[in-house]
């Protein structure tokens, strides 16, 4: 009797491991993907401030 026991308390032992281990992987995901926006917007700001210094020094081209 021991035994079976045994088992399923180990069987509900890894479940308990399994969904600790899920919640971490589902808030490093969420940690990951609130960098990439992060990163995103970052690479959204410096590529309009690129375009508006291109349109400048086109501008500034145009006129020599």
């Amino acid at each position: 009797m021991f035994w079976p026991m045994f088992a399923v308390a180990m069987g509900f032992l890894g479940l308990a491991v399994l969904g600790v281990l899920a919640v971490r992987v589902f808030l490093e995901a969420r940690r990951l993907g609130a960098q990439v926006a992060d990163s995103a917007r970052r690479i959204n700001r410096a590529a309009e401030a690129l375009e508006r210094a291109a349109v400048s020094t086109a501008r500034a081209v145009d006129t020599l």
